[in-house]
């Protein structure tokens, strides 16, 4: 399950339209200490993984050049194999970008209308949802709908039977055709992964392909994400590269979940990914290969305003957007886009700042939220550098 909500991932707004992100050369010499190996961030990542807080990948680029690579922790304890800029990630929610991604090219095609009602690409679901919800809707979290894990008791027993990609995709759809609606759609903000998961059959339906076949050419493929990808549950287990996922048990110990995962991940947070490829990700979405340059625009600009956190502390105000898969935010007159996720053993961050032209990677295999201080002492050096 995929907990982290819009609010709670306070990402930000559209990238920077004229293509700045690359993927080599070194940091740009505006670059503050504080950030570079060896700095303050640097030296809190390693604090936090020593007190075994952290286990996983940072990756910070600034213009595209990489500023720092910091690798902690142990991606499988048992094997004794350490984490590494190789190392692939369940992202949870983050895969939720990509969900947005393909709606957009379909979209930018001619094949997918945003303001289209999700009975104009599947049937079999009530009424007020048929004919009530749009796909801008599902997008945004505006759409009523809520969570096919919450919702359906008998869901996680009929999961641990599904041992084909069809299955899961036509297994979960079968639980959320029978749920209703929690409010008017439109009239409020729920978070929703039983949303992200009809989208992507909205992908499947007007494609012609399953859902994970579609990303893989079409986003995966044309970003050279070369390790991403929607691994089984056992690739997840005898596959040296894939960090084993370690859940947080009530007495603090650490515990190897990868046996428990589902067969495969959905829509909503089944990708998994490298910090490299996430970098190559945003060079590709900013370089406008996986959308012209109005979609991208479309994509990464705020949609529905999700109401502002008051300053506490040292941390100031924060108002924060729904988007079309990437969220947003405004804080100390800059711009944040980006999502995160977290679930058992999942814990991740994806972030760029358009006008400093920074972007964050965090990838961790323990989950409790245990990557907040760092995410929240890089967004304050960040923001402090302009």
């Amino acid at each position: 399950m995929n907990r982290r909500s819009a609010l709670g991932l306070m990402g930000a707004v559209p990238l920077a339209a004229g293509g700045w992100l690359k993927t080599t050369g070194t940091a740009s010499a505006a670059v503050g200490r504080e950030l570079r190996p060896g700095g303050e961030f640097d030296r809190f990542v390693q604090q936090q993984a020593a007190e075994d807080r952290f286990s996983g990948v940072v990756l910070l680029a600034n213009r595209g050049r990489t500023v720092l690579s910091r690798s902690c922790g142990m991606a499988d304890k048992e094997r004794s194999i350490r984490n590494g800029p190789g190392t692939v990630f369940a992202l949870g929610s983050i895969s939720k970008v990509f969900v947005g991604v393909a709606v957009a090219q379909l979209a930018e095609a001619g094949k997918i209308a945003y303001d289209a009602k999700l009975g104009t690409y599947l049937d079999g679901f009530p009424a007020e949802v048929a004919n009530g919800v749009t796909v801008h809707q599902m997008l945004t979290h505006s759409s009523g709908m809520g969570d096919y894990h919450q919702e359906n008791p008998d869901y996680p027993d009929a999961q641990a039977t599904w041992t084909s990609p069809d299955q899961v995709m036509d297994g979960t759809m079968a639980f959320i055709r029978k749920n209703g609606l929690h409010f008017t759609p439109g009239t409020g903000y729920l978070y929703s992964n039983s949303a992200f998961v009809v989208l992507g059959a909205i992908v499947a339906k007007v494609s012609g392909l399953s859902y994970y076949d579609y990303v893989r050419r079409n986003v995966f493929g044309k970003a050279g994400m070369t390790a991403s990808n929607f691994y089984t549950r056992q690739q997840g287990l005898s596959d040296r590269r894939i960090a084993r996922p370690y859940t947080t048990t009530s007495s603090g110990q650490r515990e190897d979940v990868a046996a428990q995962r589902d067969f495969l991940g959905l829509p909503d947070g089944g990708a998994f990914a490298t910090a490299p490829d996430m970098m190559r990700f945003t060079a590709a979405l900013n370089g406008h290969r996986l959308l012209g340059r109005a979609y991208t625009e479309l994509i990464t600009t705020p949609k529905v305003p999700l109401g502002t956190l008051p300053p506490k502390g040292d941390k100031p105000a924060k108002t924060a957007f729904a988007g079309y898969g990437p969220d947003s935010t405004l804080v100390n007159g800059q711009r944040i886009l980006g999502h995160n996720g977290g679930s058992q053993g999942v814990d991740t961050a994806w972030y760029t700042y358009p006008y400093s032209e920074w972007t964050t990677v965090i990838l961790c295999n323990y989950d409790g939220q245990t990557s907040a201080p760092i995410e929240s002492l890089l967004e304050k050096l960040i923001l402090a550098q302009n």
